[in-house]
This record gives C-alpha cells, sequence and structure tokens, in this order.
C-alpha cells in the first residue's frame, strides 16, 4: 500500500521556460546552448547539488565558462512557473491521509525559493540534494527519504521527468513513473491503488 508520493521539483512542480535561455544567450551574444553545457556540466553540477558550492558560486562559474557573467546572472535570475494542476493533485492526495514530499536536485536557495512560491506549503516534506549530500539517481539519497519517512521502497510512489532519476527509486523498490502530464500521473495513482479522482 502506497503510505507516501514523492515528487521531483523542477519539469514537475515547477516549470522553467527554455526560450527565456534562448532570448538570454541571443541578447548577450552568447553561443547557443552554452549557459545548458555549462550549468549542467559535471562535476560543477554534481557540486551544487551536493552542497559542496553554493548557488552564488555555481551560476558565476558558470558565467566564467561562457564569458559573459551578465547572461549568466539574467539566465539564473528567470523565475520558474508554478503547475497549479499538479499541486492540486497534491492536494487531493494528502487529503486522502498520504504524505507527499519533493524529492529535488537542487541548491541552496531551494528553501526560500520554495517559500516564496508557496510550494512548501503543500507537502509534508521537503528533501533537497544540496542539503542531504546526495543527489538524484543516487540509491542513498531515496534511502534517506525513506528513512526519514519511516517507510519502506514499497510504501513510496516516485514520480520524475527523467528517466534517469526513476533508477535509484526502481532499486529500492518504489512505485516509479515517468512525469509527462498531470492526467499521466493520475492515472498511474490510480493504478498503484491511490483513491484520488
Amino acid at each position: 500500500m502506497i503510505r507516501a508520493v514523492v515528487f521531483d521539483l523542477d519539469g514537475v512542480v515547477r516549470h522553467f521556460d527554455v526560450e527565456q535561455v534562448r532570448d538570454v544567450e541571443r541578447r548577450h551574444d552568447v553561443q547557443p546552448g552554452s549557459v545548458f553545457a555549462a550549468a549542467f556540466s559535471r562535476p560543477l553540477l554534481d557540486r551544487v547539488v551536493t552542497g559542496e558550492i553554493t548557488r552564488a558560486e555555481w551560476v558565476h562559474q558558470v558565467g566564467e565558462r561562457i564569458g559573459a557573467p551578465e547572461a549568466a546572472n539574467e539566465w539564473a535570475s528567470q523565475l520558474p512557473v508554478v503547475d497549479h494542476d499538479v499541486l492540486h493533485l497534491v492536494d487531493e492526495i494528502r487529503r486522502a491521509g498520504i504524505v507527499t514530499a519533493v524529492l529535488t536536485n537542487g541548491t541552496d536557495t531551494i528553501p526560500a525559493e520554495l517559500r516564496e512560491s508557496g510550494i512548501d506549503e503543500h507537502f509534508d516534506r521537503i528533501y533537497n540534494s544540496a542539503e542531504v549530500g546526495f543527489a538524484k539517481p543516487d540509491v542513498r539519497a531515496f534511502q534517506h527519504v525513506l528513512d526519514d519517512l519511516n517507510v519502506v521502497g514499497a510504501d513510496v510512489f516516485f514520480t520524475d521527468d527523467s528517466a534517469a532519476k526513476l533508477v535509484g527509486a526502481g532499486t529500492l523498490t518504489m512505485t516509479t513513473h515517468l512525469y509527462e502530464d498531470v492526467q499521466g500521473l493520475r492515472v498511474a495513482l490510480r493504478g498503484a491503488g491511490l483513491p484520488i479522482a
């Protein structure tokens, strides 16, 4: 029986506009795709999402790598759009007596971001890799969630928009779902036995 539903954050609960990044690159005469290439390069990405460096340090290094600090700062200042349909579903799950949580590969600013957007009010727990010290798909990130919730893998349903991130959850026998849209998630949750519409 599912006792907790754990959501990825970016790409599921909130979304960033890729076109805005392209616009930043165009206006700052930066090679298309270079912001993401720098930001998500290894080991830089691993360092920020495991709390080794701060988000500010990460953005600074991205600016240095692309040779355009202003572009990096503008990219980093863009606000995501909250998916209220997903939050409505989260609220339904909570009303059914099931724990809801976020597990994100995030940075040190995640707590403030989720408070300011109101996202944190919809979840019982927020697990941020920068605080946990391990990032998805590392099994240790998922084990931290299980230990904190005092549940076993079979008690948890986990959804993420990246198939690669589901691997660690599946290793611990969590029910996993590759997120594409909220309706597909509803169907998967009902299929897992959750009492939602």
